[in-house]
């Protein structure tokens, strides 16, 4: 089988965050960067597949030229190559990052590669749009199943399983695919040395992305105001041992 799974660069969680003086952008000079939980369980998920059933995996992020670092990265976990979709790191919507993508799987067609599953995090860390991986299967006629937390191939379908109030639902749906996973479907692996030895020969194929006409129209960005936070020194060495005692016995724990 053909696994495609698709990635986006963003922020390392916990990284604090900057904008730019026009508030339109993220200033990035001292930020770094991975992709996102969900979207690491899905390149996991991805090399597992393969590793279970055979075939071929492809991982692709549309991105700036720095995004290949995160290719690298997928890589040497096991994926067989990569694609990506150069931008000139502007801020791309949910609907021409479908299109894109929608594109580059055609193209994939065309070129002899068929694919039987396409794998998206369920969504990305930064923006949350929950978009892109069902406009990709509408737009390419494929079902789909979104907040996958197992998932098995059985021959030419994939049973699919996801949460669901007080249980489980299960759904079975015949390949190709789109299935968009949750962080928690599987524990993810760390790159080993001979792994990032070999990434470095892995082929990535580039494309250039024209910047997109969006129909939404970002205005300005805002970092949410963080909370008021207090210090409190109980005092230093035995002399806050009373002050430590007061304090526990003021919380309930003493």
């Amino acid at each position: 089988m053909n696994v495609l799974v698709c990635v986006k660069r963003v922020p390392a969680t916990g990284g604090r965050i900057v904008l730019s003086q026009d508030e339109r952008r993220i200033d990035t000079k001292f930020l770094g960067f991975t992709v996102s939980p969900h979207e690491e369980c899905a390149v996991e998920e991805a090399v597992r597949l393969i590793e279970a059933n055979g075939g071929t995996s492809i991982v692709l992020t549309l991105g700036p030229a720095e995004a290949e670092e995160q290719l690298r990265d997928a890589l040497a976990l096991g994926i067989d190559r990569g694609v990506l979709l150069q931008t000139d790191g502007g801020e791309w919507d949910p609907q021409a990052t479908a299109a894109a993508i929608v594109e580059a799987v055609r193209a994939q067609r065309e070129a002899g590669t068929d694919l039987d599953l396409l794998l998206f995090g369920n969504e990305a860390a930064d923006s949350g749009d929950f978009q892109v991986a069902v406009r990709v299967a509408h737009a390419l006629g494929l079902p789909c199943v979104v907040g996958a937390k197992a998932l098995e191939i059985r021959g030419s379908a994939a049973v699919v399983r996801r949460e669901a109030e007080g249980g489980w639902e299960e759904f079975g749906v015949s390949l190709p695919a789109v299935i968009s996973v949750k962080e928690g479907i599987n524990l993810p692996r760390y790159p080993s040395v001979p792994g990032k030895l070999k990434a470095k020969q892995k082929p990535i194929e580039r494309r250039t992305q024209d910047p997109p006409t969006n129909r939404l129209e970002m205005l300005r960005l805002k970092v949410p105001e963080g909370g008021d936070k207090q210090v409190t020194i109980l005092g230093d060495g035995p002399d806050a041992a009373s002050e430590v005692a007061e304090l526990l016995r003021s919380i309930g724990v003493a």
